[in-house]
């Protein structure tokens, strides 16, 4: 389609060749109310509709003409598909960037105090589920991570300071809801009753394992808690997020999908097309972006120059708020809030997580290579969310220091006989190497079985002794 003034100021219009699907404009800085709330929540981001939704509609040249509207002597106003869009004398460039930064929600200062009444109460319950939780999680990643140093698996991935955004988030959300992870949201599975023997069984690759050792280390996987399997390619689980939201709303169920990505995954360009995909189709998906600021080694300074991604979410229609990563409360309001948007009005929502990874990316790296060592330790002393956690809960008289001892000491003894357990139990047989495929596995793929048991049979000095053939 093409508008254009002629020389004697008349507007021509040019018939498309083809129609257009409209777009969702929004007003900037209202409060949203939510029913569950004491009082307003401003988020902000989530903006109510401004112009009506004109999906679909033709765009014929006598209606687009009947359309055009004087709002003063100086200004007309065009319904082009999407909305009406005013005209203006003025060249004016949208700016590069706001005056300041999108705000951070935020519920619990650093010592444990409420900021705010803000936010969604949770029992004492519920409270002290989230902080065994935080501590099961940190204690698996102190205890794996030494094994992996001591070679008893080849690798592994801490979510060191970033337990808040894991345990939190979980706990906002319903079974029925299915998980889309990366590979740092390992404690969304400890809160949906996934066992530390199961986390080990995956790490060991034994028998136990639902993946019979076929995948990497911390790529955990279970249908039982819909909790799908996790790729190491990044962000490519956004796009299957979106679908099978997408999905859940066809069947008109009552569930969302929540899809978890860092800060380098919103470079690719499935992030993006994931974005465009669940607004067009109104998706119930959660998009939560944990930014801890790298990716690996690339700083966010390196990888773009918006604000952060949170700004992103809007330029394509989508609700969005920034929240503190470190504050379990905030995460847990913003994900409880979203989830039900998501799912009484099929909407995404992106909710962009400010946090630090106080460990290393993964055992393949070190981090001080690219970031300052007292920079790293101030994060991992001072901004520590399981540490900020407790505090509230002491606050409210629900934790104390006896409790704190019993709790750590239960969990390292836990952690250490899954380990032996998961060391002494049998690996996968090579069979399970060619199976869930193919219903009946053909001629070339049986024929790779039998080459390999054969030069295993010739050689087996240079193969595990403890896998069946």
């Amino acid at each position: 389609m093409a508008l254009f003034f002629s020389k004697s100021r008349k507007l021509i219009y040019l018939k498309p060749k083809m129609g257009f699907l409209g777009s969702h404009f929004v007003h900037h800085h209202h409060t949203l109310i939510s029913p569950n709330l004491k009082h307003p929540l401003r988020i902000l981001g989530f903006y109510p509709p401004h112009f009506a939704f004109r999906r679909f509609e033709s765009t014929k040249a006598e209606i687009q003409l009947n359309h055009m509207q004087n709002i003063d002597n100086n200004s007309q106003v065009l319904n082009f598909p999407g909305g009406k869009v005013k005209f203006t004398s003025h060249l004016n460039f949208i700016p590069e960037t706001r005056e300041e930064r999108v705000h951070c929600y935020r519920v619990l200062d650093d010592d444990g105090y409420p900021v705010t009444s803000n936010f969604v109460q949770i029992d004492k319950e519920v409270a002290l589920k989230m902080y065994t939780d935080m501590i099961t999680l940190q204690t698996m990643d102190t205890i794996f991570y030494e094994a992996q140093r001591q070679g008893r698996i080849s690798f592994y991935v801490t979510t060191l300071g970033e337990e808040a955004i894991n345990i939190a988030s979980a706990a906002a959300l319903r079974m029925d809801d299915f998980i889309f992870p990366q590979y740092r949201e390992p404690g969304v599975l400890l809160w949906r009753g996934f066992t530390i023997q199961e986390f080990a069984n995956q790490l060991f690759g034994n028998k136990g394992d639902y993946g019979k050792g076929r995948q990497m280390p911390i790529h955990y996987g279970s249908n039982k808690h819909n909790y799908i399997t996790v790729a190491s390619t990044v962000a490519t689980q956004l796009p299957h997020a979106v679908g099978a939201a997408y999905a859940l709303k066809m069947d008109a169920k009552d569930a969302c999908t929540i899809v978890y990505f860092g800060d380098g995954g919103s470079s690719t360009g499935d992030f993006h097309a994931a974005l465009n995909f669940a607004a067009v189709l109104d998706a119930p998906v959660i998009f939560f972006c944990r930014n801890n600021g790298f990716a690996i080694s690339t700083p966010v300074s390196d990888q773009f120059r918006s604000d952060g991604v949170v700004t992103r979410g809007e330029a394509y229609g989508i609700r969005s708020i920034r929240v503190d990563g470190n504050d379990a409360l905030a995460v847990f309001t913003a994900v409880h809030e979203a989830r039900k948007m998501a799912i009484n009005e099929h909407k995404p929502v992106l909710i962009e997580a400010l946090t630090y990874r106080a460990g290393h990316h993964s055992t393949s790296d070190d981090s001080t290579k690219y970031r300052p060592a007292n920079e790293i330790e101030w994060w991992r002393t001072e901004r520590d969310p399981v540490t900020r956690f407790r505090k509230w809960i002491e606050k409210e008289g629900w934790w104390s220091s006896q409790a704190e001892s019993e709790l750590r000491t239960s969990l390292r003894k836990q952690v250490l006989e899954a380990i032996q357990v998961a060391e002494k139990t049998e690996k996968p047989p090579i069979k399970d190497v060619f199976t869930d495929v193919y219903d009946v596995p053909p001629a070339n793929l049986q024929e790779q079985e039998t080459f390999t048991r054969e030069t295993i049979r010739r050689h087996p000095q240079d193969y595990p002794t403890d896998v069946p053939i």
